[in-house]
């Protein structure tokens, strides 16, 4: 198989590494940052967002390094408890490697005029610590005296531990330990706004923000992101500081196209970093034609349908209506699980580069940024700008209509990474009449892509054989999509010879889809026929259709 080959976040904040402070009369400056979040427990991805310099180069302010790059797994507790990582040890020699390492990112960053920060499961400590003290049972507990007094020795060694680190960003959602063998991570009652989220935030904002001068980034994700009175509880609860944000995604739950604008967007007191997927894991993690920009800055389709005028949709809205909004924190690569994985980074490079210009201009339409993206980095000229505009366009209303609907009619967890399931229609006639349709109007949204692709002159001859590729490769996912909503509207009952043109489609369809793999050097690792979406119920669209087939008499 092929591999996957900041700035300080309140402007004006005169920090060591932060930016310098606006004019007084002007909006603040926004801050851009960008993280690479590589699958857990698997080799990292290989891509030029590692390099700061490209960062700074497309116009970022920060790099954020992912949860398996961070200084709080790195540090080695020896002023604390010699104990803990005794030297000689297997676990010290492994702590020891992981802060060479660190430090050799943070020279990096500081080099190319880059804030540093890093990303943190809470609340994570040594296993050694854990079994040492007796404290299983009560660690991931804030409200416990001995959990509050580790994780402030925790934090304090961090910093003193690693001085050109900016900030530290951090979740409480999920804990991954996949590659982190010597430490342990949990935290109890995480959607307790009273006894965890208020608590967490006054102890990192006093160690951090207070004592440190440094960056406390804390996200809202899958704690309190949902609901508006939670997190209004939790604004009032703590006192706002230069120094302190809160990461909120620009729409509810994780990156689906169709999920609500997020509603907590533009409330309450502190200011906000909006959390943004450049190779949204649900959607082809790059694979093919994704363009995200357009919707997040000047707002989505379905936003546009489901929010009245007045209301908050995009990054436009936020910005021109609230003054809370801080910055972007992008995701070039990453999320999910397993593949697919690229060869080529294209499609989420323009994601990247117009979000990271835009912040660097907001007055300045997407329409505009996109322009001289196909201009400066792609070398087109005349019709063909216009031509890749409108692929790029195009490309988020094939993937709304293919994965979803206008309306938002079904569960998107369908499909995920690189698996495929049984989606589940819509009982409302209207609705499950719309979901059907919808998916061949985004077959044949893919076939005017590829054409496009094929139309577009290219100043080079690999990025244009890629865009013609990952055009293809679109076409040809979204086909399998649209024969398996087919089937499920029919149902086993349905009829026979029907049934069968279908699934004679369906083989057709995925023979096409692998040949373009073996035609294409460039094309991503495909789809799974065998795999089910990580997180979603069900057994993989192999089995969906070995049902069809026994019920047709195949």
């Amino acid at each position: 198989m092929r591999r996957r080959s900041a700035l300080k976040l309140i402007a004006g904040v005169p920090l060591a590494g932060a930016l310098r402070r606006a004019d007084a009369a002007a909006p603040p400056r926004l801050s851009m940052l960008d993280m690479v979040h590589n699958n857990p427990g698997e080799e990292p991805y290989r891509t030029q967002y590692n390099d700061p310099a490209v960062l700074r180069g497309m116009g970022y302010d920060g790099k954020v390094y992912s949860l398996f790059e961070s200084p709080m797994l790195a540090v080695n507790w020896e002023s604390v408890d010699p104990d803990i990582f005794p030297a000689g040890s297997a676990g010290r020699e492994w702590v020891d490697a992981k802060a060479a390492g660190i430090d050799a990112q943070h020279a990096r960053c500081q080099a190319a005029g880059l804030a540093a920060y890093a990303m943190a499961d809470l609340i994570l400590l040594p296993k050694r610590l854990v079994e040492k003290y007796g404290i299983q049972e009560t660690f991931g507990d804030v409200g416990d005296p001995r959990t509050v007094k580790f994780l402030r020795l925790l934090l304090n060694q961090t910093f003193d531990r690693f001085p050109r680190l900016d900030g530290l960003v951090f979740r409480i959602g999920e804990t991954y330990l996949q590659d982190a063998p010597y430490h342990l991570g949990k935290i109890s009652q995480k959607n307790d706004a009273q006894k965890t989220i208020v608590p967490l935030l006054q102890l990192l904002r006093e160690e951090i923000a207070v004592k440190r001068g440094r960056q406390v980034i804390f996200r809202s994700w899958l704690s309190f992101d949902r609901d508006l009175a939670t997190y209004l509880q939790v604004s009032a609860a703590v006192e706002p500081h230069p120094g302190l944000a809160l990461s909120v995604k620009h729409c509810e739950g994780d990156f689906h196209r169709g999920n609500p604008f997020s509603k907590v967007l533009g409330e309450g007191r502190h200011r906000q970093i909006v959390e943004v997927q450049c190779a949204r894991e649900y959607e082809g993690k790059g694979a093919y034609p994704n363009y995200v920009a357009n919707g997040v800055i000047e707002g989505f389709e379905e936003h546009r349908l489901q929010l009245p005028p007045g209301k908050i949709r995009s990054l436009r809205d936020l910005r021109e209506r609230s003054g809370l909004l801080a910055g972007l924190w992008t995701w070039t690569r990453g999320g999910g699980w397993s593949g697919p994985y690229i060869g080529n980074e294209l499609w989420c490079d323009v994601n990247a580069w117009v979000l990271a210009q835009w912040c660097r201009n907001p007055q300045e339409t997407e329409e505009a940024i996109l322009r001289r993206y196909a201009i400066s980095r792609l070398g087109l000229q005349g019709d063909d700008v216009s031509k890749f505009r409108q692929l790029c366009l195009l490309s988020a209303d094939a993937v709304l209509r293919g994965k979803n609907s206008t309306h938002s009619d079904i569960n998107p967890w369908w499909s995920r990474d690189n698996g495929i399931n049984r989606p589940v229609l819509p009982r409302d006639p209207e609705a499950r009449a719309r979901v059907i349709a919808e998916k061949a109007e985004a077959v044949r949204i893919w076939e005017r892509i590829v054409s496009l692709a094929r139309a577009i002159r290219f100043r080079d001859a690999s990025t244009g054989e890629y865009v013609v590729t990952s055009s293809r490769y679109g076409l040809y996912l979204y086909r399998i999509y649209r024969i398996l909503f087919d089937l499920e509207d029919l149902g086993r009952d349905g009829d026979k010879r029907r049934m069968r043109d279908l699934l004679g489609e369906y083989g057709r369809a995925w023979a096409e889809y692998r040949k373009l793999a073996t035609e294409s050097p460039s094309c991503a690792t495909l789809y799974e026929e065998k795999s089910a979406p990580v997180g979603a119920s069900g057994d993989g669209i192999d089995k969906v259709i070995a049902e069809y087939r026994a019920a047709a008499g195949i």
